[in-house]
């Protein structure tokens, strides 16, 4: 390729980003179709027409032209926007990345996984591991492969964490779990002799319209734009960009006998897709648009969800439209309940049910059996007996189930490999976020009114508005002018239960 003039390249970069980001829109249509209302035999027909758009991907993003415009965009970075410094840092080093695979097997790959993802429905219905394993096999295998591609000198693990997060490693891991594990156990311990919370109030009958219902209202009292932001329905709730931050999809699950698992799942997606639909509107189309890295996403979905969410000021705002959607139900409750009753820290089963204290022991237990797998210590067929173990270990539960065990998470079939950390990470991150927004915003205020308009504010200020632009660690550095340091996550936790419990 010829290139004349640094600004015929900008312009080409632009269109290429573009090119990328429509093909993406295809490929996430179809994975949302696949996940939410597509007829449950036509997974096969998915793969096909999956296999030929990552075909097309890998070509477009690997070809000489385009090598050819990235380097000499390169070499003339002293000359480009900061914003165009890192589109070009970041798309080659992806087209670096994807060169090291062998297109055949990062096609077949991508077929995997729509395989994967349709076999793990269904065995999570029948609750049959064995059903999903050798799919499972072939997904660790080739995690383990590729890294070994992509990053030879390191370890397969430590490379995955660091895609997940940029500068995670094990080490890094083990540490900030040790740190926690110190405290929480013993927090458990504390709360296991106090006289259990009654969360009476979040069972019932409570009907999927009515559900739903509840679910716009919570969208829209988040300050989501339901013009942008979509909802639908699936197993396992997730948020998706189509294309770009202008088309965001959440999905929820309702239970008509429990309502808050739909309400905090809900909260907690709307927390991904405010981030998402908060970045630049310049950085539409582009490798800089949504957020930066799973842990600082997970710091804003959990910031809605738990620290909004579960406070004792959003529970009294939220507790009048429950009364008015579900009458009997609510007949002689209060605020006051809900907020116990939401708080309730109690080893269980489900990671996406669980309490906020109880919730890292949850991630930790997938962060063990990832680590051992990666470094081939655990085989697959094990991860049934490895997974029930740990539980009862960590949150001493007996797991009836695969179900409700091994096969609860719809991450590995869809090869997110080293992506749990971040749900530990975002929830630290978080609670450091809430600290500082509250030197400048009062929280409760906005609360008490449900006006999420200066919190959403600061949000986009400091974090959703630059999308990519800056590493997590960076970042981090710039909104909390301090170190990350999780003893905020930990005394956040701590100084709740006392109050719930009545802890010394």
């Amino acid at each position: 390729m010829q290139i004349l003039t640094i600004k015929a390249a900008r312009e080409k970069l632009m269109e290429l980003q573009k090119k990328m980001a429509a093909y993406n829109h295809a490929m996430g249509l179809i994975y949302y179709d696949g996940a939410t209302t597509a007829p449950k035999d036509t997974a096969a027909n998915r793969g096909v027409t999956l296999s030929v758009l990552s075909e097309e991907v890998y070509r477009l993003g690997t070809s000489k032209d385009t090598v050819d415009l990235l380097e000499f965009l390169d070499s003339f970075k002293d000359k480009l926007p900061p914003k165009e410094q890192r589109m070009v840092f970041l798309l080659l080093k992806n087209i670096r990345d994807m060169q090291k695979i062998p297109m055949d097997e990062y096609v077949a790959y991508q077929e995997l996984l729509v395989k994967a993802d349709d076999v793990w429905h269904r065995a999570k219905e029948a609750s049959d591991f064995e059903m999903f394993r050798p799919l499972l096999e072939q997904i660790f295998e080739t995690n383990i492969r590729f890294a070994g591609y992509l990053a030879p000198d390191k370890k397969p693990y430590d490379y995955w964490l660091n895609e997940y997060e940029d500068g995670l490693n094990m080490q890094i891991c083990d540490e900030f779990f040790a740190k926690l594990r110190s405290r929480i156990v013993p927090l458990l311990k504390k709360i296991s002799e106090k006289p259990q919370v009654d969360d009476n109030i979040r069972y019932g009958n409570f009907p999927a319209d009515k559900q739903q219902e509840l679910s716009f209202y919570l969208m829209k009292t988040m300050g989501l734009d339901l013009g942008h932001v979509g909802l639908s329905t699936t197993e396992h709730p997730f948020t998706t960009s189509l294309g770009s931050h202008f088309d965001e999809r959440i999905t929820t699950h309702y239970q008509e006998d429990d309502f808050v698992s739909s309400m905090y799942s809900v909260i907690h997606e709307g927390g991904h897709a405010l981030y998402d639909t908060g970045s630049a509107d310049d950085l539409a189309y582009t490798v800089l648009d949504g957020g930066v890295s799973m842990g600082i996403h997970e710091s804003q979905s959990r910031f809605y969800e738990n620290l909004i969410g579960r406070s004792r000021k959003f529970c009294e705002f939220i507790f009048p439209k429950l009364a008015e959607l579900f009458p009997e139900q609510m007949k002689g409750r209060s605020a006051e309940e809900l907020y116990r009753a939401v708080n309730k820290a109690e080893p269980s089963l489900i990671r996406t049910e669980a309490d906020e204290v109880t919730y890292s022991l949850h991630v930790m237990v997938r962060y063990e059996i990832e680590k051992r797998v990666m470094a081939k210590e655990l085989q697959v067929k094990d991860l049934p007996h490895e997974w029930n173990r740990l539980y009862k270990e960590y949150l001493g539960v007996d797991v009836p189930d695969d179900k409700r065990g091994v096969l609860q998470d719809s991450h590995w079939s869809g090869g997110a490999i080293g992506y749990f950390p971040s749900y530990a990470l975002g929830s630290a991150y978080g609670a450091q976020f809430l600290a500082k927004m509250k030197e400048s915003v009062d929280v409760d205020k906005c609360l008490e009114t449900g006006d999420f308009g200066p919190l959403n504010a600061w949000n986009r200020l400091h974090i959703w508005q630059h999308g990519c632009l800056y590493k997590p660690g960076e970042l981090l550095e710039q909104v909390l002018g301090a170190p990350f340091d999780p003893e905020y996550y930990i005394k956040y936790l701590e100084d709740k239960c006392k109050d719930i419990y009545g802890l010394t």
